[in-house]
């Protein structure tokens, strides 16, 4: 377990959107390996698959089940956030799935009431159950995504240090002030981390500068390096710190969480407890 004391404090339902529409930037690999970093450091943690591709799903070792409750059930309102809660293999994680038939909520969900509040108005009753509550989005701006953003109280953005990385990321912070001016007046930049980083190259650290004087102390410290058993983990259905541990992977998702608990921690007065973290 992570060495982070939160007791007496309670750090209650925060909501994390892991989103970037670019494709293929670590985005799954971020949300399952920091939800199953925070239910290691002993907080109750909840990781929603929002993704019709259910690969966080099926990362965490749940097979395919077109009769399970899903992310789909949960938006169309035929099942409460309650029901669709499923356990995995760490005893602080749960998950709800996700599964092929969210692709029909885009179309869905269009002439529906609260379109846009489905999910965020399905997990409010689990707020209070859950310190973290990680949402898994697809690589896309669609209804989906703007559920996601709707519902969260802040975005992690996970993006690789490269040129087509930082043209991508302008669309995605104009998504978010349009949401905020129009639907979540409270959502904001949890922070940005890099992924599948080699540090070493020039192009990686003129990236990294460049986030820097643009982010300033929302770029995250914790890095995530380019990992084979982090690549290998999602094959065994498994988070990387319960397939290994020791990975550089699985190490650098525990200093991301750990980091993110310290700012939380700060955040709600709680220095001490922040230190530790």
């Amino acid at each position: 377990m992570l060495p982070v004391t939160l007791a007496p404090l309670q750090l209650m339902g925060r909501v994390i959107a892991v989103a970037n529409q670019k494709g293929g930037v670590g985005k799954t690999t971020t949300a399952i390996n920091l939800a199953a970093s925070f239910a290691a450091a002993e907080v109750n943690t909840l990781l929603i698959d929002c993704d019709p591709q259910s690969n966080a799903s099926s990362g965490l070792g749940l097979v395919k089940d077109p009769e399970r409750i899903s992310t789909y059930h949960l938006l169309m309102g035929a099942a409460s956030g309650e029901e669709a809660l499923t356990t995995t293999e760490l005893e602080q994680l749960w998950i709800i799935p996700s599964h092929k038939n969210l692709i029909g909520a885009n179309i869905e969900l269009v002439e529906a009431e609260r379109r846009e509040y489905r999910l965020k108005d399905a997990i409010a009753p689990l707020r209070d159950r859950f310190q973290y509550v990680v949402l898994d989005c697809p690589p896309a701006l669609d209804l989906l995504t703007l559920n996601a953003l709707v519902a969260a109280d802040s975005v992690l953005i996970p993006m690789q240090a490269e040129y087509f990385a930082l043209e991508g990321i302008s669309e995605l912070l104009d998504t978010l002030e349009r949401i905020r001016v129009e639907l979540n007046p409270e959502l904001e930049i949890e922070g940005v981390v890099l992924t599948m980083l080699d540090e070493r190259t020039n192009l990686a650290q003129q990236v990294i500068a460049e986030l820097k004087n643009f982010f300033g102390e929302k770029l995250c410290a914790a890095t995530v390096p380019r990992n084979i058993r982090l690549a290998e983990a999602p094959s065994h259905g498994k988070p990387a710190l319960v397939y290994d541990p020791r990975s550089k992977g699985a190490e650098s998702y525990i200093r991301l969480a750990k980091e993110l608990l310290g700012r939380h921690l700060v955040a709600v007065g709680d220095p001490a407890a922040a230190k530790s973290a």
